[in-house]
């Protein structure tokens, strides 16, 4: 590198500081200021000799994150000042003593906390169970300082947008992983504006031609979209003018990742997402009267426009539990198109945009936001520090709740309750107290007894009925739907298990004594292999309550008499394990598909979640007991497989479509007509020479639906199938299940 073109990066990293201290949503004290440039001066030092993988010096990456942090996420001086640090320990000489003496304690354990996360991410060929239990660890992080999870998210947020010069490979991975835990905590944390720029750079690189197709197409419609809300607000801004009202109108378009899930969800094209966009109407008003301007403000929309009485949303009176805030309705604009239109308070807005830092900022003067993101830590941590809880199934419940719809429900003193869309009476119990939950043994809903497994709905008054006797079942685990529950319920039953399989390995010691077979490790390992088990608990556990009993053990004795037999058992079983290694049908019936580089040959299963057929783009995921399972990119068990499982992706294509018949499912829908079967069956029996398997179509009031199922050679035949059903008179819509 030449002197000049240092001379100039140099220039650019000053820029990038000055840039830093100017865009801080806080206001920075000389103090303030001086802690985060001897930051800058330390991280600059440390990462001299390093570049990232595009070329450019590294010191861009921490300064990066640190204006995210700064400006988009709103945090103080140490936050800004830990992020410009984030990467010293982990990558450079400076040790943690070092910041703890430059900087003192608090920026020295968040600096800490991102490094003990930055190096679980880095072992990246790992089993599940332990990339689930590094997300645990990760996510205990949260209850020690909760800025070094939201400092993460400003440095994943940062990843994704430079991840251009990466392998494929890596990108998928790491976009996967975002999609996974990062977007979703985003949106728990309150971080919308991240949230949303992180899935549509997870969908980016996960599907990027779907992305390009719609990110072009939302192009194209930009000046239409500004169009439409010009006129919508001309129409309702002289109304809110004569109520003297200091307001603002945007507009906000969905995400792409937002309308791809819809167009997924809804099985319809981009042209058929009816809610493209929605129009934002930001107000100033003190808190006191802040309800009632929102009010004020939805009645004067609704004497312009027809609101939707089922898509309405008062997050003004029953705020969601990360802080959010507003009014949400849907009414019908101009050209009868649906709108969403969101009323917020300008304190609303800052806190759905900076979330945690804007409730810091207003906690002195509105004590309605003040704890959310405490309690919700408070409930996190317990869920967290249940050892008991299986770390797979942990990550996959925190993942769900993150995103999961809220219910508002009331105890009887009238005291309300926030809970989880499809939260049971089960789950209310244990969202009262632990103990109460454990003692359950009914439930009144509106006065009325219901069952336990009874699903709530927003407005339920809810009364708990205990009883000292009642304990948890195994059959309560499919009661409830919250981690909370799911976790004490487990723990309960859990140390249940444990005095059972005390008792259970005291009966079989005596057992085999009988038997004269020694108890010790080697043979208990031995009888948890002949009864099929995973463990020696399970083993014990089985002999407490009865179910493994004396023949079991008697047919034990038998075989370990036996050696000889044992013997020749094993041998006939790794013979037949080699031959099926080594079975022809491998390179005859399985040659459709070509895996990894070398494009080579292996025997594989077509999934079920997704019923891949030749031409779809797909890849190969190695299952522990069937081999290879080969998925469609777009499945929907992709994401979880892809982030979770990145060491067993097995890249895939297909190189002859013509040897073999794959089945594919068609749903039609549209308005009933004399003769119609009789011509779907001609088009694709006749016209096309295309096999049908299965039929059925049902009516209904002159509307139909059917579903059928052909076996079709490739991806373009299925295609052309499609294309003609749609030109039948009397079809509406033909979608492939």
């Amino acid at each position: 590198m030449t002197e000049a073109f240092i001379e100039e990066e140099n220039k650019q990293i000053a820029k990038q500081y000055k840039e830093l201290l100017q865009i801080s949503y806080r206001t920075l004290s000389d103090d303030d200021k001086k802690l985060i440039r001897l930051a800058f001066d330390t991280a600059v030092d440390a990462h001299k000799e390093q570049r990232r993988k595009s070329g450019e010096a590294y010191i861009f990456h921490p300064i990066a994150v640190a204006k995210i942090v700064a400006s988009e996420i709103g945090l103080d001086a140490t936050s800004i000042a830990a992020a410009l640090l984030h990467d010293v320990v982990e990558d450079t000489e400076y040790t943690l003593n070092d910041l703890e003496r430059l900087f003192g304690e608090t920026v020295a354990r968040i600096v800490d906390g991102l490094t003990k996360i930055s190096i679980l991410d880095k072992n990246e060929d790992k089993p599940i169970s332990l990339q689930a239990e590094n997300y645990r660890k990760m996510l205990l992080t949260l209850n020690d300082d909760v800025r070094v999870i939201i400092i993460k998210i400003a440095d994943r947020l940062h990843n994704m947008q430079t991840m251009d010069s990466m392998r494929s490979d890596k990108q998928v991975k790491i976009a996967s992983e975002t999609l996974y835990i990062y977007a979703p905590l985003a949106h728990r944390i309150g971080l919308y504006n991240i949230k949303t720029e992180l899935e549509d750079l997870g969908l980016k690189y996960t599907e990027p031609e779907v992305f390009k197709d719609i990110e072009q197409k939302m192009t194209d419609t930009k000046e239409e979209r500004d169009a439409y809300i010009e006129r919508f607000s001309k129409q309702i801004s002289e109304a809110l003018d004569k109520e003297n009202l200091e307001y603002d109108i945007k507009g906000r378009p969905k995400s792409i990742y937002s309308i791809r899930k819809k167009m997924v969800k809804q099985n319809v094209s981009f042209e058929e997402v009816y809610d493209k966009f929605a129009i934002r109407i930001i107000y100033k008003g003190h808190v006191e009267n802040e309800k009632f301007v929102a009010w004020k403000i939805f009645s004067i929309i609704t004497d312009f426009f027809r609101a939707n009485p089922t898509r309405m949303r008062d997050w003004i009176s029953n705020p969601k539990s990360n802080g959010y805030e507003a009014l949400h309705t849907t009414v019908v604009g101009p050209d009868n198109r649906w709108v969403e239109v969101q009323i917020r308070s300008a304190r609303m807005h800052e806190i759905a945009e900076k979330g945690y830092a804007a409730h810091y900022k207003y906690k002195n003067s509105d004590d309605k936001g003040d704890n959310v993101l405490d309690i919700w830590l408070d409930k996190l941590q317990e869920a967290l520090e249940n050892e008991e809880t299986n770390a797979v199934d942990f990550v996959e419940e925190f993942k769900l709740n993150l995103y999961a719809k809220e219910i508002f429900v009331f105890t009887p003193n009238g005291d309300i309750k926030s809970l989880p869309k499809g939260a049971t009476a089960l789950d209310f119990s244990f969202s009262i107290h632990t103990e109460i939950g454990m003692r359950t043994r009914g439930a009144r809903v509106n006065g009325k007894l219901v069952p336990l497994s009874q699903k709530l709905n927003s407005g339920d008054q809810v009364e708990i009925i205990t009883s000292k006797q009642s304990k948890p079942t195994q059959q309560w685990l499919n009661y409830v739907t919250t981690g909370r529950a799911r976790a004490k319920i487990k723990s309960s039953l859990n140390e249940e298990m444990k005095t059972v399989a005390a008792e259970g390995k005291d009966v079989l010691r005596r057992k085999l004594r009988s038997q004269r077979i020694p108890f010790n490790e080697k043979i208990i390992n031995q009888l948890v292999n002949f009864c099929k088990l995973k463990t020696s608990k399970d083993l014990f556990y089985r002999v407490g309550i009865g179910s493994i009993d004396n023949k079991i053990i008697k047919d034990f004795a038998a075989t370990k008499n036996n050696t000889i037999i044992n013997f020749f058992k094993n041998k006939i079983r790794k013979s037949s394990t080699s031959e099926e290694i080594n079975n022809d049908e491998i390179t005859n019936n399985y040659d459709l598909l070509v895996f990894g580089k070398d494009e080579d040959k292996l025997n594989y299963k077509l999934s079920n979640c997704c019923n891949p057929i030749p031409g779809d783009s797909v890849f190969g995921f190695l299952t522990i007991n069937e081999g290879i399972k080969v998925h469609k990119h777009n499945c929907p068990n992709a994401l979880q497989l892809q982030s979770n499982y990145a060491y067993r992706i097995m890249k895939a294509k297909w190189i002859d479509s013509t040897q073999q018949e794959f089945k594919a499912e068609l749903r039609l829908t549209g308005l009933d007509n004399m003769g119609l079967v009789n011509e779907v069956t001609k088009v694709i029996s006749n016209n096309l020479h295309v096999a049908i398997y299965k039929i059925s179509f049902t009516s209904d009031d002159g509307v139909f639906e059917g579903n059928i199922t052909v076996g079709v050679k490739n991806k373009n035949i299925l295609k052309t199938i499609i294309q003609r059903l749609n030109k039948i008179k009397g079809i509406d819509k033909v979608i492939r299940d």
